[in-house]
């Protein structure tokens, strides 16, 4: 593991935090993006903490340079900018960062920020695992695929958690510009994030992205993000189809969860109903896409190689649930070749 900070103190604190867990080891250390991604052509490191406050270029503007130096590290956020709402965050995040935690001292976890540190890295899926599994791309995908039902879709819902904002940037950066269904998507993310993260992803997708509310319109070509403390689902209202928020606790204990939204999916839309699970730690959207997936619908996942952790789309695939398995630019022009052709404007 490496640290990134310019602090010296900072340095320090994080290396016993870590040591203190005799699954981490603290390789280098560096106090700017710079040094940084000079020693990492020295060394190989599984996980890099890194701060966005930092002298010359910064942690944030740096992100790519030192994804590309580190060889398929996963790159945690540990920074007082880190905090919520923060536009940096969501930025760091659709840069390539897997996760992000605010610093000690900004009274978010009351003594406890040590214990959710080790949890967060321990859960990237490095920290005592045998070397098959510490690289993604060495897990073969394990699960009979179902047959991709050849009609045009009516609806798209696509879920993420963890390395979600980073794959769907890059799933939309390949989408048609206009396919013509609605588009749901619910990323684990807290509330105050939601407003960035829907004014980010409407840059990037080129299409109107709105944070949901009750009876909000299901158009198509439009963008609707779950809002963070609620369940995005769909209904009917007078005639029409727009989304509904609920509140009830589901089987992964998420909030916002993917099994709600999947399975009112399949319940409006039958085998017109597409879902797409993206990388993320857990079992969030098995139980949803069973339900889709028992109204006629399908399901496609991310694949190990370009997640940056496969446990969502791995316990679909392992499930028997899902129709492909493939990385985000793939799943885009899959979801482009079952939407009618649109139009040129």
């Amino acid at each position: 593991m490496m640290i990134v900070d310019d602090s010296m103190i900072a340095r320090a604190v994080l290396s016993r935090m870590i040591e203190s867990d005799d699954d981490f080891e603290i390789v280098a250390v560096a106090g700017t993006a710079e040094d940084a991604i000079e020693a990492l052509h020295a060394v190989n490191v599984d996980v890099i903490l890194l701060d966005l406050e930092m002298p010359g270029a910064g942690g944030l503007k740096s992100i790519p340079r030192i994804i590309a130096a580190a060889g398929g590290a996963r790159i945690m956020i540990v920074s007082s900018l880190a905090d919520e709402g923060a536009e940096q965050t969501v930025a760091a995040l659709a840069l390539g960062a897997t996760d992000t935690l605010p610093k000690p001292g900004t009274g978010r976890f009351n003594g406890r920020f040590s214990e959710i540190l080790l949890r967060k890295l321990k859960a990237l899926g490095y920290a005592g695992l045998p070397a098959a599994a510490i690289s993604p791309r060495k897990v073969e995908p394990t699960g009979a695929l179902r047959a991709m039902p050849a009609d045009p879709i009516g609806i798209l819902a696509i879920g993420a958690s963890t390395g979600g904002i980073h794959a769907l940037g890059t799933l939309f950066q390949n989408l048609p510009k206009q396919i013509g269904v609605p588009i749901l998507i619910t990323q684990h993310l807290p509330a105050p994030f939601m407003a960035v993260f829907a004014r980010q992803l409407g840059t990037v997708a080129q299409r109107e992205t709105l944070v949901a509310e009750n009876g909000m319109e299901l158009l198509p070509d439009r963008i609707i993000v779950a809002p963070g403390d609620a369940h995005l689902t769909v209904d009917t209202l007078c005639g029409l189809r727009v989304a509904r928020l609920t509140h009830g606790p589901c089987a992964s204990g998420c909030l916002p969860s993917l099994d709600p939204m999947l399975a009112s999916v399949g319940a409006l839309y039958g085998a017109a109903g597409l879902g797409v699970v993206l990388t993320g730690m857990g079992r969030d959207g098995v139980e949803g896409a069973g339900r889709l997936v028992a109204c006629g619908g399908s399901v496609l996942a991310q694949d190990a190689a370009s997640c940056a952790v496969w446990g969502m789309p791995r316990a679909v695939l392992e499930a028997g649930l899902a129709c492909a398995v493939m990385p985000p630019d793939k799943i885009a022009r899959r979801i482009a070749s079952l939407t009618r052709e649109m139009p040129c404007k």
